[in-house]
């Protein structure tokens, strides 16, 4: 069994209504309900939109730093993630398609160690 997590940038999601974006969570949910249902759930979250809530933990300089906003300033931020546990690489591509369709966006795949 190998771990990868599928997550998207917010960016990502586009210019959608209020009522379209509703209508994506029900779908994105059944998905993870498929994904506990076939034993390969691990975790899954959506991010909270407020980058300005952000903390950043640095100890580059030797003496540990932690401040509020992000490490260094960028357009793209996280949005949302899955992590699931399955025996191959091709379920883990199959669960990403699957959750990008349901959710109308982007999803991208990489394997946790």
């Amino acid at each position: 069994m190998a771990q990868y997590i599928i997550y998207f940038n917010q960016q990502w999601v586009g210019d959608h209504s209020d009522d379209w974006l509703a209508s994506r969570g029900p779908l994105a949910n059944a998905v993870v309900d498929e994904i506990k249902s076939a034993g390969a759930y691990v975790f899954a979250a959506g991010v909270d939109e407020d980058i300005d809530g952000a903390f950043s933990a640095d100890a580059t300089s030797g003496e540990l730093a932690v401040r509020t906003g992000r490490v260094a300033p960028g357009e793209a931020y996280l949005g949302g993630f899955t992590i699931i546990d399955v025996d191959d690489e091709e379920t883990a591509k199959m669960w990403a398609g699957r959750l990008a369709i349901a959710c109308g966006w982007p999803q991208e795949m990489r394997r946790v160690y």
